[in-house]
């Protein structure tokens, strides 16, 4: 579409108005409202007990620890993001989202979840050294190196959706331009311009791509190595215990993955709207759900960190911590 279709006045910013879920009915704010909360006090908690039992806990000053505690770190910056003023719009029908706003929030959300996901390249590579390089872990993962892949995958990602934030901002949006989304996400902002929106869709895609893709490719790699080192161990009991190093992390791999299976798949098929902002609703809120979850229920030494943090005359820790 033309920009010379535009109303808005180059005077003043737009407006944006969040719909929400369209075909909502508006009975059902208030449950939507607790359910999200909720989710959100969830993710919090969750989160935040295993960012204090890692500090706390001098046994888990571990290199796969420290990655965890970023990836911790990033479910809650990430949801913070989006989740409040969600639960604003279905509470109190807070619509309204100034220019600036919208594209903070469009940059942090899309910004965090690139570090997440080369986050999780770098636990896997954090296991691909404990497993098949054992011997050279104490050398490649100090705490210089640690720090250096922390903020490589965290600059990375930061950087990652610059031009395609800078370049939507340029586009031209009537006064008051509808986004249909709960927040304010590239795409949705994107076709609520009226521009020409191809441009920025395949750039949007292309970054997609590279964002999903290179780090799933590199994980992937990573796991072919350690599933060809642990086939090498002889004892049934050898392989168990190396596969059990990495079992929270295949696992929070699975799920941040088929999140974007889900968000990708509602935006491509033939459904209505709805789905489409379901699904990339599906893809903000859980893996953070699912992360401490998984952690606290998987890994041993996490959850004996958080049972001793809650109960300090309990038992104490039992079991080897991994490497």
């Amino acid at each position: 579409m033309d920009a010379t279709a535009c109303n808005g006045s180059k005077a003043s910013p737009p407006i944006f108005y969040l719909v929400g879920i369209p075909s909502l009915q508006e009975f059902l704010f208030l449950p939507v409202f607790f359910i999200f909360l909720f989710l959100y006090l969830l993710i919090l908690v969750g989160n935040t007990l295993i960012l204090v039992a890692v500090v706390a806990e001098p046994r888990l000053h571990k290199p796969m620890y420290f990655f965890l505690i970023n990836l911790s770190t990033l479910d809650i910056l990430s949801t913070t993001t989006t989740v409040p003023k969600m639960l604003s719009l279905f509470l109190i029908g807070d619509h309204f989202f100034s220019f600036p706003a919208c594209f903070l929030q469009m940059y942090l959300f899309h910004g965090l979840n690139c570090a997440e996901a080369f986050t999780l390249v770098v636990m896997a590579y954090d296991r691909y050294v404990a497993i098949c390089r054992p011997l050279h872990y104490p050398v490649h993962m100090t705490a210089q190196n640690n720090a250096a892949l922390a903020a490589s995958a965290w600059l990375t990602a930061l950087l990652l959706p610059i031009p395609a934030v800078v370049q939507t901002s340029q586009m031209a949006f009537n006064d008051i331009a509808r986004i249909y989304h709960c927040f304010c996400d590239h795409l949705a902002v994107v076709q609520a311009s009226c521009s020409d929106t191809t441009p920025q869709t395949l750039m949007g895609f292309c970054i997609a791509m590279v964002v999903s893709f290179l780090p799933l490719l590199l994980v992937l790699l990573s796991y072919a190595h350690i599933l060809a080192s642990v086939l090498r161990i002889r004892s049934r009991e050898g392989r168990s215990k190396a596969f059990s190093t990495c079992s929270s992390h295949l696992l929070v791999v699975g799920t941040y993955y088929s999140s974007i299976a889900i968000a990708y798949v509602a935006y491509r098929a033939d459904l209505p709207l709805d789905f489409h902002i379901m699904g990339n609703v599906v893809f903000a809120i859980l893996t953070p759900v699912l992360n401490p979850l998984i952690y606290t229920l998987r890994n041993k030494d996490v959850k004996a960190a958080i049972t001793k943090m809650a109960c300090p005359q309990g038992p104490g820790h039992s079991g080897a911590l991994d490497p």
